[in-house]
């Protein structure tokens, strides 16, 4: 069986700037970088005369090239098996395993709410704001299919208000890519009725959001034991 031929070392400071693994990722996005870049990243640096690459790749045709055979590996392996590959390399990269694996085993068991109503929005945020004795201002980011994606405190305040940043709360948005977002704030005071401040920071939300292609679905007002619903009101 003929062997594997040889792979030329290349110290990364000799790469041209679009090949190193980080810059690549920068410019190309992370998906871009082969499964020895990647590598390479955690581990930082290599041996003298061996580039990091060049050690990654090493390591993973001891496994097969399978990253999975690399993950079974244990730290104290890693550093009796492999030059250069001390407690800071065999670390990190068992660190990166670990968080892949608890983010599969999340994202296998998470099922994202989805916002059918006022009263869905409102049973899923009641608990968080109901009995504070001060404001919060939070947004639900939705995907096309009325899931909630991710939901953010904007601001908090005191007994009476909380001063929200439009801009930042936009940017939000953009940034978890909603489709579109309900508002929700609570009134300490148990009072669920809008204020004509609320009516104020609605209509600019909608004015802004209409032109970045975001719907605002509702905005609802979180009382003790009530909620108010602009979109049930008509009022959006």
């Amino acid at each position: 069986m003929d062997s594997e031929p040889p792979f030329t070392t290349l110290r990364i400071r000799d790469m041209q700037a679009d090949d190193m693994p980080r810059e690549k990722a920068l410019s190309q996005g992370i998906r871009s970088l082969s499964d020895a870049e990647l590598i390479a990243i955690l581990f930082g640096g290599g041996l003298p005369g061996m580039s990091v690459i060049d050690m990654a790749r090493t390591i993973l045709r001891d496994c097969d090239g399978r990253i999975d055979n690399l993950a079974r590996l244990s730290m104290n392996e890693l550093m009796s098996k492999y030059k250069g590959v001390g407690p800071a390399k065999a670390v990190s990269l068992a660190a990166a395993f670990e968080l892949g694996r608890r983010n599969s085993l999340q994202a296998s068991s998470r099922q994202d709410p989805v916002i059918r109503s006022s009263r869905d929005a409102a049973s899923l945020m009641q608990p968080k704001l109901a009995h504070l004795e001060y404001e919060e201002f939070w947004v639900l980011m939705l995907s096309r299919s009325n899931r909630v994606t991710y939901s953010r405190c904007i601001s908090q305040g005191g007994t009476a208000a909380t001063v929200v940043d439009v801009k930042l709360l936009l940017k939000r948005a953009i940034d978890c890519l909603a489709e579109g977002i309900i508002l929700v704030h609570n009134h300490p005071s148990g009072n669920d009725r809008p204020s004509g401040e609320d009516d104020n920071l609605t209509r600019r939300i909608r004015e802004g959001a209409k032109i970045l292609g975001i719907n605002v679905l509702d905005h609802i007002i979180i009382a003790r034991g009530s909620y108010y619903s602009y979109a049930d009101e008509g009022r959006l």
